[in-house]
């Protein structure tokens, strides 16, 4: 029943030990009350909640709940954005206590651990050992393997080495029915044998969000840690400068960036002002991080800078986050601008307002455009502009609104539906990182046709013919 050693063939149901198991369900009310409630704002509370320990519970729960009928979400830290995670129909399945590694084969680089694993603490792990696990959500140390692989979880360092679904070498899943298939990708250089959306099936799962299978155990892909890694917060006095470096640094092959994140002036303030600095006379800003592979070699700062002054960043601003504690205390910065618009969006819930929270993307050139298109849309609308920050590398921006009240959520909303229909004539997504859950399904046939929604229900029906999945994600 491992991934090592010959693992079974593909697509093989695998029957756990049968074993007699105490209750693992609870309907006590303030356990309801405790995962009600994740990243997006919404107060979802469950009609019962289950914690399992081990995968035979987690099987003996979903056959129950098949024979029950019973409607079934899985969840793990709860850091979902877009509310995939709860749930106010049948039961909420938390897979905290789900939670280890299993393995990790320095020599094959790979690591396997159980799907409630913090990946703050899987990260940790491979670091021990001198490797490097790439995904880095700003919420690592919140979130799980199981919730990261469910919505194909990035972050910064996407920009180098991709998001989740590349590091996904295996995954044991549990199926609707409580069968429990174990996939590996096939490794392959040519393959023609079938239709491609078939020949990969650990792709079925990855960005599933739920609602195919409850993945319990992954193996992950780990690479060599750099020699070197320093990060760079280079400050402008405007966005529009910063979003022209950002464009500049991507295309130039000599500064090796793994990440470029852009703040707009509002978000580079609580950015600096969570490091104890000053935002005075900064309207934009660009942290990025440089890498050198060798002991030897020295990240190309020089060009760096050279570049900066070039496109007019103040210098006398800039600062250099060079050792493992500098590093951290920079996250710790970049994950004060999201905490701090959480903060503000739960004081809202009372009277029906909450932080509203996109992750569309274009391609990056085009960034600029999209974004002024965005503040144009808050300004006719009479709604308070947007956080802006994120992933300018890769064209992908957080806009982060905190609704005050009902009446301004549903014009914000108007105002995201607005934009996303630019992004999407400008060749964008909805959702780069984030999934869709039940906050952005209204908006998902904006990018995907119904031919491409029928397939999408094809593929649920055949996995989860009675439907019980994490209802109302995604479809």
């Amino acid at each position: 029943m491992s991934f090592g050693g010959g693992p079974p063939r593909p697509g093989r149901p695998l029957r756990p030990a049968e074993a007699p198991l105490p209750s693992l369900i609870t309907r006590d009310d303030a356990v309801r009350a405790a995962h009600a409630t994740d990243a997006s704002g919404l107060c979802l509370t469950p009609d019962a909640v289950a914690r399992p320990r081990s995968e035979a519970e987690v099987v003996e729960l979903l056959r129950d709940a098949s024979g029950e009928r019973t409607p079934v979400t899985a969840a793990g830290g709860q850091t979902s954005t877009t509310a995939a995670s709860i749930t106010d129909r049948g039961l909420l399945l938390s897979l905290r206590a789900l939670d280890g590694v299993v393995d990790l084969d320095v020599t094959r680089r790979t690591v396997r651990v159980r799907a409630g694993t913090l990946l703050g603490d899987v990260k940790r792990a491979a670091a021990e050992a001198g490797l490097l696990l790439a995904p880095d959500p700003t919420s690592e140390e919140e979130c799980t393997v199981g919730g990261a692989v469910a919505c194909n979880a990035s972050g910064a360092r996407t920009l180098a080495y991709g998001a989740m679904r590349a590091h996904v070498r295996a995954l044991r899943v549990a199926l609707a029915g409580g069968d429990v298939i174990e996939w590996r990708r096939p490794g392959l250089e040519k393959n023609t044998a079938g239709f491609a959306l078939a020949a990969d099936p650990v792709d079925w799962f990855v960005g599933s969000e739920g609602t195919l299978g409850v993945v319990v155990e992954a193996e992950l892909a780990l690479l060599p840690r750099p020699a070197r890694v320093v990060g760079l917060a280079v400050p402008f006095a405007g966005e529009a400068a910063a979003l022209e470096f950002v464009v500049a640094a991507r295309e130039a092959p000599a500064l090796r960036p793994r990440c470029l994140e852009f703040f707009d002036g509002p978000s580079a303030a609580l950015f600096l002002e969570a490091g104890g600095q000053s935002p005075h006379g900064i309207g934009g800003l660009v942290y990025a991080e440089t890498t050198s592979e060798d002991d030897d070699a020295e990240p190309p700062l020089d060009a760096w800078l050279a570049l900066a002054e070039s496109y007019g960043a103040l210098e006398s601003e800039l600062r250099a986050y060079q050792d493992e504690g500098a590093l951290r205390a920079a996250r710790r910065m970049r994950h004060a601008v999201p905490a701090t618009l959480n903060e503000r969006g739960s004081a809202c819930r009372a009277a029906g307002g909450r932080k509203v929270s996109t992750d569309w993307a274009v391609p990056y050139r085009r960034l600029a455009d999209a974004i002024a298109v965005a503040r144009t849309a808050a300004a006719r609308a009479g709604v308070e502009q947007a956080y802006i920050y994120g992933h300018a590398g890769n064209g992908h921006p957080h806009q982060n609104f905190v609704a005050r009240d009902a009446a301004e959520l549903a014009r914000i909303e108007a105002v995201v539906e607005e934009t996303l229909r630019h992004v999407i004539g400008a060749g964008g997504t909805v959702s780069a990182e984030h999934g869709i859950g039940k906050l952005k399904r209204r908006w998902l046939p904006l990018q995907l046709s119904p031919l491409q929604l029928g397939v999408m229900r094809a593929v649920k029906r055949e996995l989860d013919p009675l439907g019980i999945l994490a209802p109302g994600n995604v479809l």
